[in-house]
């Protein structure tokens, strides 16, 4: 059984689910080799302009298997050159994509790092979330340590690490790591309602740009984010999208923009 499946849907939305719902579809490293390699796949595919992650089951991802942690702290899991052989973490950052995250249950550890490497997310009320690295022994891994503050501050973006808490997804939008909170029943159909919505009505080249802006961004100083993206915004007055964008709200009708994949 794939441990990630890909199903795609219509009008531009793929489905990416994580499918080890007898583990609470806790992170593996066939996991995560199979989610990468589905987002990149999504990301060189035209037929694809919204990607939906959720997991099967009753979690979203509650976190590293703890057989494979158990593995590692008694050492017969060689983790040697590792590292190397991974795609970083941020990966889902650099997909030309919107990704949206249904965190339909248990988001945990590097299941809720996966969650925040997301662009968008939408939680089933009563989703629990924790960082819980520090009850394991852990540190802040995988780069939440630099964007959970970005999120919400450095303060809670403390106490969420220090304590390991976990908290509820009603708390968790209070907070900024969520942009909904959805009753469950609802949770995958309005958020397959909100990506179809944006695969429809925006262009695919505008959305890859704005991604990109705001990632980028993030490590720039403000002059150089505005000279940026002034030069961003005369070369989109010359692009195809343009036209299109404003012709089809002239003629009252849904936009025909471009899909974007592999060149």
């Amino acid at each position: 059984m794939s441990e990630v499946v890909l199903k795609q849907v219509d009008d531009g939305v793929a489905v990416l689910t994580l499918n080890r719902p007898e583990r609470l579809n806790a992170w593996t490293a066939e996991m995560e080799n199979a989610y990468f390699g589905m987002l990149e796949e999504c990301a060189g595919s035209p037929e694809v302009r919204v990607i939906v992650v959720t997991g099967s089951g009753r979690g979203f991802c509650a976190g590293a298997d703890m057989k494979d942690l158990q593995a590692i702290g008694d050492g017969s899991l060689d983790t040697s050159g590792h590292a190397v052989e991974r795609r970083p973490q941020t990966f889902p950052m650099s997909i030309p994509k919107p990704i949206v995250a249904a965190i339909n249950g248990a988001c945990a550890g590097i299941g809720l790092v996966q969650a925040l490497m997301c662009d968008v997310r939408f939680a089933a009320e009563g989703a629990k979330l924790t960082t819980a690295f520090a009850r394991r022994g852990l540190v802040a891994e995988h780069g939440i340590s630099w964007l959970l503050p970005r999120l919400v501050g450095p303060a809670r973006a403390l106490d969420l690490l220090l304590s390991g808490r976990v908290v509820l997804a009603e708390e968790a939008f209070g907070l900024g790591l969520l942009n909904r909170v959805i009753a469950p029943d609802s949770l995958l159909e309005q958020t397959l309602d909100y990506a179809r919505e944006i695969a429809l009505s925006c262009s695919p080249a505008s959305m890859a740009t704005m991604k990109r802006q705001v990632y980028a961004d993030l490590q720039r100083t403000l002059p150089e984010a505005l000279g940026e993206a002034d030069q961003l915004m005369l070369d989109s007055f010359t692009a195809p999208d343009f036209v299109e964008g404003v012709t089809s709200f002239l003629e009252r009708r849904d936009p025909r923009f471009a899909a974007i994949g592999a060149s």
